[in-house]
């Protein structure tokens, strides 16, 4: 009996330090925030944080300002006197922004090739091999380099591959956040080409919605979402991207089940800028033609922190019609205050006539649109729910705008 229940203690301690481990683990190494933000941080019983800096010292959970704007460290620590861990902290300041709403299109070019699919190939003996077979590489992977060649695209992929005329091929690849490498024999096929039975893409492009214009570093940011590979489902790594004007060729609406979606063509369209930075809260680059995109720089507005948006009535802007932007309301349903680990920061339904005649509610092509409360902006739209389309999910501006900022 004693025995058993020192086994139970000891599985009940062993959890309990399981628990704390992963506490410290999911706590950041680096933070961004806007000056007067208030942190969420998710601790455990016993832990505590606060913040150094030259400034201001700010103990967790008391109502004061964070330190200037500038960089700090916070500190969290056992009971006051066990350090455990320190986060570096960027702090910004509060920033202005124009909400746009217009309809635009994305070309993004890869860096290196990504990785899509995979085949048998047919030799010149007429025998099926598996080239890649063994070697590691798998679909969603990007290649980067071929016999020590920086691989760009998929034509210098195959041009190198028959350089090598057959003979092993050394392939450096990235597979997540490692970069690896494998050697592959390439297979002569019945046309005398040499290939690695590896399907490839260099570039994608789509269309979305501009959400805002930063006009002191003109910057945009836009969809409020990563653009992934349509085969991989896997968020593209860009070398490059350029952001066009885009010409509306169909709207189709949502029904539940079936969610809409706008196209439109990236084809001999006005170029709007340069795209830097594809993540899983949106595109962000540098506007090299504003006129292209027909904003009002009066409609200049403060980027609102979390603790300022309130659940109810909010408005959103997007271009469905002749590509002119409407101003259409939404009701903010619930918000999450403490997720930065996805864009769905705030659940949203949308309650104006006008739009549920036209598109049944979220459609594709609306992702970025942005949202406004109280003359701020709050965020943009990022996701339907496929089941109701006048419902939906939108990601906070701060966590964007804080995207944006790590561009520059």
């Amino acid at each position: 009996m004693k025995k058993t229940i020192k086994r139970l203690l000891l599985v009940f301690f062993l959890m309990v330090i399981y628990a704390y481990v992963l506490a410290i683990e999911n706590i950041p190494h680096h933070l961004v925030i806007f000056e007067g933000e208030n942190i969420i941080m998710k601790t455990m019983l016993g832990m505590s944080w606060h913040f150094e800096s030259d400034t201001i010292e700010t103990v967790a959970n008391h109502k004061e300002t964070t330190p200037k704007v500038g960089k700090a460290n916070i500190r969290i620590s056992l009971f006051e006197h066990i350090p455990l861990k320190e986060v570096n902290v960027d702090i910004l300041p509060r920033t202005t922004v124009i909400p746009v709403g217009s309809i635009a299109g994305v070309k993004l070019y890869t860096s290196g090739v990504l990785v899509v699919g995979m085949s048998e190939i047919e030799g010149v003996d007429h025998k099926t091999y598996k080239p890649y077979e063994n070697t590691g590489i798998k679909e969603g992977d990007t290649i980067t380099q071929i016999n020590e060649v920086t691989i760009h695209s998929t034509e210098e992929l195959k041009k190198t591959v028959n350089q090598a005329q057959g003979k092993t091929v050394k392939v450096q690849y990235r597979q997540g956040e490692q970069t690896k490498e494998c050697s592959i024999e390439p297979v002569e096929t019945m046309s005398h080409d040499y290939k690695l039975g590896l399907w490839v893409r260099d570039s994608a492009a789509g269309v979305g919605t501009v959400t805002f214009y930063e006009p002191t570093t003109k910057t945009f940011g836009a969809l409020g979402h990563g653009i992934t590979d349509i085969d991989t489902q896997e968020l593209i790594n860009i070398a490059s991207g350029e952001f066009v004007t885009t010409r509306v060729l169909n709207m189709t609406k949502g029904e539940s089940g079936s969610p809409g979606k706008i196209q439109g063509t990236v084809e001999n369209q006005q170029n709007i800028g340069r795209i830097y930075k594809n993540s899983k809260f949106g595109i962000y680059g540098n506007v090299e033609n504003l006129a292209s995109l027909n904003i009002d720089m009066s409609k200049e507005m403060e980027v609102a922190l979390r603790d300022e948006i309130q659940l109810g009535k909010a408005t959103i802007l997007c271009s469905l019609d002749k590509e002119k932007v409407e101003e259409y309301e939404i009701e903010i349903q619930k918000i999450y205050q403490e997720n930065n680990y996805d864009n769905k920061s705030m659940q949203i339904k949308v309650t104006d006539k006008r739009l549920l005649e036209k598109t049944g509610g979220i459609i594709q092509g609306m992702s970025g649109s942005p949202i406004i409360q109280n003359n701020k902006w709050i965020g943009a739209i990022t996701h339907v729910l496929v089941n109701n389309p006048q419902e939906g999910y939108a990601v906070f501006g701060d966590i964007m705008i804080k995207q944006a900022k790590e561009v520059n």
